[in-house]
């Protein structure tokens, strides 16, 4: 596993899906993950959660959940910050 940010999803949980999205450079992904990295935990649901890795020049999210419209509700959720993540790095 990469250096970046990790805490643990809340196990256990039927459905998940893996985000993945790649970086021109592991500075850029390092950037992006410790900036998402920080709502892991805050914004967990009760039907949900998530994890931040980074993987070299990418960043991977996990997000688990106990059914279908939480996974979809949390992808979406993590795709938003992350491309919040994106724009505001660009602007540094």
């Amino acid at each position: 596993m990469g250096d970046g940010p990790t805490r643990q999803a809340r196990s256990h949980r039927p459905h998940d899906a893996t985000l993945r999205f790649e970086y021109d450079s592991p500075t850029r992904a390092k950037t992006v993950a410790n900036a998402v990295a920080q709502e892991v935990g805050e914004i967990d649901g009760d039907r949900s959660a998530a994890t931040v890795e980074r993987e070299d020049e990418s960043v991977v999210v996990r997000v688990v959940a106990d059914d279908l419209v939480a996974l979809r509700a949390g992808c979406n959720t993590w795709g938003s910050l992350v491309e919040v993540a994106e724009r505001t790095s660009e602007l540094a």
